[in-house]
């Protein structure tokens, strides 16, 4: 049996404000996140294009993702009035 490869925590970012569209400020070195919608739901997308309200993934209150695409594209705004995003960053 292969062992799993361990990560490194690379930083926390908790994100509000989300009545407007907002990215993630990647720490440096990482590569992969986890992201947890704590309040309401948020709507995502990493396409390129903003997403908005009922247009692009959904990500319901209290659950989370684990994200490793292109960290510096992904997008959010919320579905619900006050959401919060919190992530966590690896390498």
């Amino acid at each position: 049996m292969q062992k799993k490869e361990q990560t490194e925590n690379k930083g926390f970012q908790q994100i509000t404000g989300l009545n407007t569209v907002k990215g993630l400020t990647v720490p440096d070195g990482a590569r992969m996140c986890r992201i947890e919608a704590k309040t309401q739901a948020v709507s995502w997308r990493d396409d390129g294009t903003n997403p908005t309200a009922s247009i692009g993934m959904t990500l319901a209150a209290g659950a989370g993702i684990d994200y490793d695409g292109e960290l510096t594209k992904i997008r959010f705004i919320e579905v619900t009035a006050s959401a919060v995003l919190n992530v966590s960053y690896y390498a």
